[in-house]
């Protein structure tokens, strides 16, 4: 191979990755016009009809050309299992493949961000992030809620009615009901908030990076894959990446600032194979140091998830049969009218988030519902008999992986290691997730609705049985974080400061899901977008908002 030097390019930002986060910074940072920015991404274009149908999600995560088809390693919390944990490979990232929920996480979360040293992560820090990026059309309390942001968060608009029996279910079983779980109040019972307008989902390269390209100061370079940073020194100056396998190596170089951007496994693995990591791993490699970081790749964490299925009653129509035949039919006819129906639909209609027992201070708990259920062992394949699904998983699981780069192919995928449910109390939180699940879809308020427990059955009962039914039927959140920690130089597996600019480097920065010191409490995306928002705002200079 060949590296391509005479004609490489000068922008004063390099980006790598057109994600969740690649898509804000590239907006926020070419708001500027006399800055230059390039955005390099692995994927193609997002223009494809089961991107922006909502409910082509359940399409676009078996489709290798905008995905990354990563697998976990198996471990005992998975029942020896590998894991599919696909991750988005398009322009927007996995923001053009998610459940297009947005849950923003309890305060605490951030608090203890904060109270881990890093200044200005505390709630109240990161509250006008949150609100920036967000055009909320629901009720909400002034100052809580953005109402002229770039990615539109809509109320439920349609709804069946074994959803709002769920809710009245949790609700006789003494939980309230939470018509705003993004209000700092989290507690409760209610539907889903999501990123969908006019029948359509908003990604952030929708919302974000499509009017950043047409400022024209905004260059971005698709279906491309970033093998390595370039250094001189100890100062980041550019970028090598390569279109094909064995193909002519290209150089982008950068007068301020390489960001990267390229989501919690490949953002480890680029740095990895770019001399930035454990120093035994880059030995493994045959990299050469660049700089020691231990921290990076470690502290990989995911919500592990699992779900229950629930036969309805002969008559019962649930999404099995309304996204089947004639009524898909309609339903497809529907949406071409822009009225609300199952192409809509969130992954999940309606959530409940609780506490395990009594005694935990917030809930730790997010359990899901939907009138549908798909065939035990297959994700999103619709069951040939009416049925629903109730679905759990942790909250803060304090279960720790890695991700870590197999050789310097960027081609190869890296291992991927969430040591799901190997602590103790992740084991203790699962279960009694289980039994709350179990208990609201078995209550008398569902009986009229709902006849027998097919997955995985009433037989199971014991919490050594439902702890070991979790281990071999649960699966991924797709919620990976943390592997480019962020935390003071004094703690040493810390990888970015509360700037977040690796530690001992100058000009590199990390801005994604990875720098989460802890997961969040919910689904990961709109925490995302705000350390995306935020990191914008650190990369020009500005502390803290305004």
């Amino acid at each position: 191979m060949t590296t391509n030097t005479e004609s490489a390019k000068t922008y004063d930002y390099v980006i790598v990755g057109a994600g969740s986060a690649g898509s804000i910074l590239a907006a926020r940072l070419s708001e500027n016009p006399n800055v230059t920015v390039c955005v390099l991404e692995a994927g193609p274009s997002d223009l494809r009809p089961y991107v922006r149908v909502p409910a082509g999600f359940v399409k676009t995560l078996t489709q290798p050309q905008i995905t990354w088809q990563f697998k976990t390693e198996p471990s005992e919390g998975s029942g020896g299992r590998k894991i599919s944990t696909t991750q988005g490979r398009v322009l927007g990232g996995s923001s053009s493949i998610n459940g297009m929920m947005i849950v923003r996480g309890q305060p605490g979360d951030f608090d203890h961000w904060a109270s881990l040293g890093n200044q200005g992560w505390g709630y109240q820090d990161v509250l006008p992030y949150f609100s920036r990026s967000e055009r909320y059309t629901g009720r909400s309390s002034d100052g809580i809620r953005g109402r002229s942001g770039e990615i539109p968060v809509t109320p439920m608009d349609w709804f069946h009615p074994i959803s709002e029996t769920f809710i009245e279910a949790a609700v006789a079983a003494g939980h309230k009901r939470n018509p705003d779980y993004n209000s700092g109040d989290q507690e409760g019972v209610g539907y889903f908030q999501r990123t969908i307008e006019n029948g359509l989902r908003v990604s952030a390269a929708v919302g974000f990076l499509a009017p950043a390209l047409k400022r024209g100061n905004v260059e971005l370079l698709s279906s491309v894959r970033a093998q390595r940073i370039l250094f001189e020194g100890k100062r980041a100056v550019g970028v090598e990446f390569i279109r094909s396998q064995g193909g002519e190596e290209t150089i982008v170089k950068a007068r301020r600032e390489v960001i990267v951007s390229a989501g919690t496994a490949n953002t480890a693995r680029l740095l990895q194979i770019s001399g930035v990591g454990p120093g035994s791993l880059l030995a493994k490699l045959g990299v050469k140091v660049v700089h020691e970081l231990p921290g990076v790749g470690e502290n990989l964490s995911d919500h592990y998830s699992a779900r229950l299925v629930m036969r309805a009653k002969p008559g019962v129509t649930t999404l099995n049969e309304m996204a089947r035949g004639p009524r898909l039919l309609w339903q497809i006819m529907r949406w071409v009218a822009k009225k609300p129906g199952v192409l809509t639909l969130t992954p999940s209609q309606a959530h409940l988030f609780c506490k395990s027992n009594p005694g935990v201070e917030t809930p730790d708990l997010q359990c899901v519902f939907v009138p549908g259920s798909y065939k035990e062992g297959k994700h999103y394949v619709l069951d040939d008999y009416p049925g629903v699904t109730g679905g759990w998983w942790q909250h803060r699981p304090l279960s720790r992986g890695y991700v870590r780069a197999r050789s310097t192919n960027v081609f190869e995928d890296p291992a991927i290691q969430p040591n799901y449910l190997a602590h103790s109390l992740d084991q203790e939180v699962m279960v009694a997730g289980m039994k709350i699940i179990r208990g609201l879809l078995h209550s008398p308020t569902l009986a009229k609705y709902l006849v027998e427990e097919t997955v995985p059955g009433t037989q199971v009962s014991t919490d050594e049985q439902l702890l070991d039914f979790c281990k071999h039927n649960g699966s991924t959140g797709y919620h990976l974080v943390g592997t480019a920690r962020m935390g003071p130089k004094s703690d040493p597996m810390s990888v970015v400061d509360d700037s977040l600019r690796v530690h001992g480097l100058e000009n590199l920065r990390v801005i994604d899901a990875s720098v989460m010191p802890t997961i969040t409490s919910g689904n990961t995306y709109a925490a995302t977008l705000m350390i995306a928002e935020k990191g914008a705002d650190l990369v020009r200079g500005k502390r803290s908002f305004g």
